[in-house]
């Protein structure tokens, strides 16, 4: 329920941000000098850019939960095999070796979102966040073909 909160709050703010930035720029642009045109202009284009990067990031969040959710119905999540540091973290020894498997997982079944996803959330807990995001969203895209 926090996350849903959070989300209508990101969007709101989203939308405050538009027209805020739509109403600077045109105030820009009633100055008329070059600098705050180029300025209107600036706001013009980066401000759609920062709301399509907002909106791309809530689509994979919530694609990201959907098959989250799936997951933990069907009982396939992963669990912790070893002992977690205090941050809640895959101790980094045990991090290689468990990640290497679920690699392998994955690997054996390309079109398997489960398998993506699993390792997705290992690496996650292993600290490698790069690498967990890039294996959630081919779990997504495996997930809707």
């Amino acid at each position: 329920m926090m996350s849903r909160i959070g989300v209508a709050l990101m969007a709101a703010a989203l939308l405050v941000y538009l027209a805020v930035a739509i109403w600077l720029a045109v105030m820009f642009f009633a100055v008329g000098t070059a600098v705050s045109i180029g300025m209107g202009v600036a706001l013009i284009v980066l401000a759609p850019i920062g709301a399509w990067a907002l909106v791309r990031e809530m689509q994979f969040g919530f694609a990201a939960d959907r098959l989250g959710r799936e997951l933990d119905s069907e009982g396939g999540m992963p669990e912790a095999e070893s002992e977690l540091t205090p941050s809640g973290r895959i101790a980094r020894a045990d991090a290689d070796p468990l990640i290497a498997r679920y690699t392998a997982e994955a690997d054996a079944a390309p079109s398997d979102w489960r398998a993506r996803y699993r390792l997705g959330v290992v690496q996650d807990a292993a600290g490698r966040r790069k690498d967990a995001r890039a294996s959630i969203r081919a779990a997504i895209r495996a997930a809707r073909g």
